[in-house]
């Protein structure tokens, strides 16, 4: 069953196997209030179903996870965070029965040893973490405060991407865009939005390319 991702919090669990919640959301960008995410966890477990949470775009953000959590299991992605797509790993946290299910159902050797030695690595370099937040925040308002200058309707965000609303199909809009060598995501891809595309916060050689063709 979906349900829109403003209103799960708010949901009851009790008839359902599990949920599950992004944080930030995707498209979106947006982050749940932390403390009505930790009591729908709560009302998660206490109804005995399994609270999934998709933390792949937390590491962009201060936020606490809630791994650890009792009947939750949260999922991690090496591959936003520290640009490693090929390398194709990330990771889940779970305890108790969760945990045992995890273990049964995952492969023998699901994860190579270079791709271990990489993302222990990484996930240790606290630097680059705390450097990779502050460039990804003073960018994305740099590009939030360019494409509402030009009319759009820009949702906030914590992710290294932003929601744009362009008011009309987007299709003309990006094939403009790709013509002149930027490409955007249709975000009418995804259930919901049927105007939108999602930017993603790149440098500000990007950002200027992009600005460059919305206004050619």
């Amino acid at each position: 069953m979906f349900v829109p991702h403003d209103e799960l919090l708010a949901a009851d669990p009790a008839p359902y196997a599990a949920a599950v919640v992004c944080t930030p959301n995707n498209p979106t960008g947006d982050c749940p209030d932390a403390g009505d995410l930790r009591v729908f966890a709560d009302r998660c477990a206490g109804a005995d179903t399994l609270l999934v949470v998709d933390e792949a775009f937390l590491g962009f953000t201060d936020r606490d996870s809630l791994a650890g959590r009792p009947g939750t299991v949260v999922a991690r992605s090496l591959t936003k965070l520290f640009g490693l797509p090929g390398l194709r790993a990330g990771f889940a946290v779970a305890a108790g029965d969760a945990l045992d299910r995890l273990r049964t159902a995952r492969p023998t050797w699901s994860l190579g040893a270079p791709a271990a030695a990489v993302g222990a690595h990484a996930m240790r370099d606290t630097g680059f973490v705390a450097e990779t937040r502050r460039r990804v925040a003073r960018e994305r308002e740099y590009l939030r405060s360019g494409l509402a200058a030009r009319g759009f309707d820009v949702a906030p965000s914590e992710a290294p991407f932003l929601l744009c609303d362009v008011g009309s199909d987007p299709a003309d809009l990006l094939a403009r865009c790709r013509e002149r060598g930027v490409v955007l995501r249709d975000a009418t891809t995804f259930r919901g939005p049927g105007s939108h595309v999602r930017v993603a916060v790149r440098n500000r050689e990007s950002t200027e390319a992009l600005f460059d063709a919305l206004d050619a």
